[in-house]
């Protein structure tokens, strides 16, 4: 009887210590550290990893933050640069909690921390930023810029136990409908450029063309002039050879400029002429050794001029 009632009490006994002893333990991981908290106030903070010991709750109770690095994406903003420029800011902030007490009176908890560094980092971004140009921001000084906003909020989020590892400008752009703007006002420029280029090449065509066209014009009556040269003296020395052959020949001569008159002027179709029947124009019809009139042989017949057609 008394057996079983004893294993009770034992079971009963262990479960007791058990459950004391769970209550009683907590672990600190290496990403995190604690802050243990006897009737509210802090009676130790933990920052190295491993199994601690406290007082069951409700006299002592946990707090665990995380030491890592935090991440806290900011809502985009307008703000005026330097040239009066409106500007739609978008950045993010990373950060982490440096001293786990500070930061537990300061804010308690990551969300309220959260808002307070957005405060900061938004305040911060507006007063740097409104002493830059658009040009600085977006292309020239945006390194140093980013530096500087970081320095700034890193100076305040120290006294909530916070240090901020890097504050970036994540887009820096015009609202939309300054955009727009821009941008039509970029592809007006860029159509004048092109009709500015196009307007120069058509220029640059006409010359090159009109170049083209007096060395064409010129090389061709160059042409022309040397092909009369030749022609000339080509003419030239036929008639020589012409009038050496007449000379020792005149006969021979006569009767073979007959012939091309004959060939010239009596051809296939409708060649009529009107002439006599005795006409110098006929005498070789008679034979090669063909006699005018007078007895003496004759100087070769022009061709004739045939008589226009009928119609």
């Amino acid at each position: 009887m008394n057996s079983p009632v004893l294993r009770g009490v034992l079971f009963f006994a262990v479960v007791v210590v058990a459950i004391v002893l769970y209550a009683s333990t907590f672990v600190v991981s290496q990403t995190q550290s604690a802050l243990v908290l006897r009737l509210g106030a802090i009676r130790s903070v933990v920052t190295a990893p491993g199994l601690y010991f406290k007082l069951p709750a409700p006299f002592e109770q946990v707090t665990l933050l995380d030491n890592r690095i935090l991440d806290l994406d900011l809502p985009a903003q307008e703000i005026i640069a330097s040239d009066q420029k409106r500007l739609v800011v978008d950045a993010f902030t990373r950060y982490r909690i440096s001293d786990p007490l500070r930061f537990y009176q300061a804010v308690n908890n990551i969300p309220r921390a959260n808002s307070q560094l957005a405060s900061i980092v938004n305040g911060n971004v507006r007063s740097v930023l409104a002493e830059a140009t658009f040009t600085a921001m977006v292309r020239t000084d945006r390194t140093r810029l980013m530096n500087r906003i970081r320095d700034d909020v890193n100076r305040e989020a120290a006294r909530f136990g916070m240090t901020v590892v890097d504050v970036r400008l994540r887009r820096v752009d015009l609202p939309a409908a300054n955009s727009a703007a821009v941008f039509q006002r970029m592809q007006t420029e860029r159509q004048r450029e092109a009709a500015e280029a196009r307007a120069l090449g058509g220029q640059q065509s006409q010359e090159i063309k009109a170049r083209a066209d007096r060395d064409s014009t010129v090389i061709v009556a160059e042409a022309q002039q040397h092909s009369d040269e030749i022609r000339g003296a080509g003419e030239a020395e036929r008639n020589k050879v012409f009038a050496e052959a007449f000379g020792k020949d005149p006969e021979f001569f006569a009767f073979y400029r007959s012939m091309q008159a004959y060939e010239a002027s009596i051809k296939p179709g409708d060649t009529r002429m009107v002439l006599t029947p005795d006409s110098p124009f006929f005498r070789f019809f008679n034979g090669p050794n063909a006699q005018r009139q007078d007895g003496q042989a004759t100087a070769p017949a022009a061709p004739a001029q045939p008589a226009p057609a009928r119609p």
